[in-house]
């Protein structure tokens, strides 16, 4: 998911300091300012292609490290790649084989822009959905996650549905997203599960 944006400032701050995407600063920010990874934790990274997120993980933990994309990405020591749809329940069972205890999930997935407002949002909100059934499936209680999603009408209710597993759910707007962006990231800290009766909601 590389830069739509063009050949901006930082774009090219990317492309010289060997980041794969702009996106690369972003989780900094986040990291910054939440310290969602810990040195130790094993990460799982949903929509992760072209792997600029998947780099800067690599740097901030000594544990496992997955990233799921459609797209292939290519190799980065240090990391394992799947290729499949998060939708695909597979890839779940598949995720805990290669990293055992999942202690922090993050996203910056989002779907191929149409022009449409409302219908991007939406797909987006759908997307959000998707990776928050991932999270009820592999991360461990306590857990964190962060994922991209877009402001419109139904991102109250994303909230809304995301504070009934994790003890604390903020918004954060990054400085490196594009400028009038409606891109906003949710920060969601210390899973305590989904209830089974919420499940099939998800």
């Amino acid at each position: 998911m590389g830069s739509q944006w063009g050949k901006d400032r930082t774009y090219l701050r990317a492309v010289r300091e060997g980041y794969r995407s702009r996106a690369a600063y972003k989780l900094q920010e986040i990291q910054e300012r939440y310290h969602l990874i810990r040195e130790r934790d094993n990460v799982l990274d949903l929509g992760a292609s072209p792997g600029s997120w998947l780099q800067v993980a690599r740097g901030l933990t000594g544990g496992r490290i997955l990233g799921i994309d459609l797209s292939p990405i290519a190799p980065l020591e240090g990391v394992t790649t799947l290729v499949g749809d998060l939708t695909d329940r597979s890839l779940r069972d598949e995720a805990g084989k290669i990293l055992g205890t999942v202690n922090v999930i993050i996203s910056d997935a989002a779907p191929k822009l149409s022009g449409h407002r409302s219908y991007d949002q939406a797909r987006a909100i759908g997307l959000g959905q998707e990776v928050l059934s991932f999270a009820c499936d592999v991360l461990k209680p306590g857990g964190n996650l962060v994922l991209k999603s877009f402001q419109g009408e139904d991102f109250q209710a994303l909230l809304k549905e995301m504070r009934q597993y994790f003890l604390s759910v903020k918004t954060f707007k990054c400085r490196a997203s594009r400028r009038g962006s409606s891109e906003i990231y949710i920060i969601a800290r210390n899973f305590v599960g989904c209830r089974s009766e919420t499940e099939g909601s998800l």
